[in-house]
């Protein structure tokens, strides 16, 4: 493998996206490359509804909205953006998958990406724009797994989904 240039990370905020960012600036950091972490975005309704009621206003508010959110994530990742590696954040518009490929165009890249949550159904919704990377990028690809505090909790719904049939029986309580 030649010199890797740039380590390219998508990163949404989620707590898989923050996984692989930390990630990509470990590599960033060992190649001595440059961390280029990227958010990708669509139009509220996509660019069908953009197209037929252009706004610049809003273009320009959700182009902003979407580099809050990219702040944010290094703000959750690192506290900040990093001192020891080189960071070349992007905003870009598009569908994610496409926009990371597009972006990851050479040889000498590394893109990371977050590799979804676990479970039939997630598998089946949230792993479209890592599918999409491993099998359109042009240089390596790295799927970061979420972190183990990712896949024991989805928040209120995921406890009730989890623990609906649990009864008194079922955990050896008395019932009376």
């Amino acid at each position: 493998m030649s010199a890797v240039r740039r380590i390219i990370v998508g990163v949404s905020g989620s707590p898989g996206s923050l996984q692989a960012l930390r990630h990509a600036a470990d590599l960033a950091r060992q190649y001595h490359a440059a961390l280029v972490p990227i958010h990708a975005w669509t139009p509220p309704g996509g660019d069908l509804a953009d197209r037929s009621h252009p706004s610049p206003y809003l273009r320009q508010f959700w182009t902003d909205a979407a580099w809050q959110r990219l702040w944010n994530a290094l703000d959750l990742a690192f506290g900040g953006v990093l001192d020891d590696v080189t960071v070349q954040p992007e905003v870009l518009r598009g569908e994610t998958g496409r926009v990371l490929v597009n972006a990851a165009n050479q040889p000498d890249d590394i893109l990371v990406i977050g590799a979804g949550r676990r479970g039939p159904l997630a598998h089946a919704v949230a792993c479209r724009v890592s599918r999409y990377c491993l099998a359109h990028a042009k240089c390596l690809v790295l799927a970061v797994p979420p972190p183990a505090l990712a896949q024991v909790s989805h928040g209120l719904r995921g406890w009730a989904f989890r623990h609906r049939g649990v009864s008194p029986d079922g955990i050896g309580l008395p019932t009376g």
